[in-house]
């Protein structure tokens, strides 16, 4: 176990190194955070640090920087996350009151928490068990093509291409009278099984444009949008263009894949707080030089979602943490009161 002044020299080289982006020297210690001993006495303590494996030194004669492990236990012992500032909150609730629908609220979620970290920022879709069919429109564009547009209780609209055959403007009316009186207010789950029968429920004239309408239903009500990832913010990567090789390529590369995403933000988050995952503690090879923040989304009793940031392992943990944190607790309560 390390002594306390041991840890706040550690949290002194980390704090140092994220903010100026240099290895820190003893004597830059003292003069900076008035650690009241001598520069000998804080390179000792510094010899103990990197041989217990928390920093190391990048070549000869240069000062320390955090390994992997410093940078775990910098984390560990931060105690407890930072609340942001009225302001940041502030900031929070007017980026993210124009949201009209889910779609917008993922966007809006994405840039957001780009912006506030600096960061890449990623925002799985909510898996919203709890919403409910509120309308169902049927808008005709040709004789034989229509639009198949779902709107759900979150507010979130999605469409799909269907074949009119050529049904009258009396056909189309008469059957979204019927879907909508059978479907509205149904979950999704029960939403496919009511469609379902209805086929079979309805008249001979109706029947042959009603089951080209609920196979396109079928399709969207079945989709599962909890495989879909928003990224935001690489841009940001811009600012680390001097570990290309180590920490850039490998997250474009992963940003491609959206498994990959999913698979990172699944291991790190679900548990409803903040949880960070460092260098090699990833569960993906590639990106074991950087560092993820996570958290869930949702309700006190059902996490919908999870969203966080990638980021290079030297991060303000601190900070990033902190907008992770408010950021994923803002959407919950939003989403839930929509």
């Amino acid at each position: 176990m390390l002594d306390e002044r041991k840890l706040s020299i550690l949290r002194a080289i980390v704090t140092d190194y994220v903010s100026m982006r240099e290895p820190v020297g003893s004597r830059a210690l003292v003069e900076r955070y008035h650690l009241d001993v001598s520069p000998a006495t804080v390179r000792n303590d510094m010899a103990v640090l990197e041989e217990e494996g928390y920093i190391m030194q990048p070549h000869t004669s240069a000062g320390r920087i955090p390994t992997d492990k410093g940078y775990r236990l910098f984390v560990d012992r931060l105690g407890a996350v930072k609340p942001l500032s009225t302001a940041e909150r502030r900031a929070i609730e007017t980026f993210m009151a124009g949201a009209v629908d889910i779609d917008d609220v993922v966007r809006r979620t994405v840039r957001l928490l780009a912006q506030i970290t600096q960061q890449v920022a990623i925002v799985q879709y909510p898996i919203l068990s709890g919403a409910t069919v509120r309308h169902l429109e049927i808008v005709t564009l040709s004789p034989d093509r229509g639009l198949l547009i779902l709107v759900n209780s979150a507010g979130k609209v999605d469409q799909r291409p269907v074949d009119l055959g050529g049904a009258s403007p009396e056909l189309v009316a008469d059957l979204r009278g019927r879907l909508n009186a059978a479907l509205i207010g149904l979950t999704p789950t029960r939403a496919v099984e009511r469609a379902g029968a209805l086929v079979d429920e309805l008249p001979a004239d109706v029947r042959p444009l009603g089951a080209a309408v609920i196979a396109a239903l079928l399709e969207l009500t079945t989709a599962d949008p909890s495989t879909r990832v928003v990224v935001g913010g690489v841009p940001n990567l811009a600012r680390f263009s001097d570990q290309y090789e180590t920490t850039v390529r490998p997250v474009l590369e992963a940003l491609e894949e959206q498994v990959v995403l999913l698979r990172l933000l699944g291991e790190v988050a679900g548990t409803g707080d903040v949880t960070v995952r460092i260098g090699r503690e990833n569960p993906y090879e590639p990106l074991r030089s950087t560092s993820v923040v996570a958290s869930g989304y949702g309700t006190n009793s059902d996490i919908w979602a999870n969203l966080g940031v990638v980021g290079p392992t030297r991060m303000d943990y601190p900070s990033t943490m902190a907008a992770v944190r408010a950021v994923a607790r803002y959407v919950g309560r939003f989403l839930a009161e929509g």
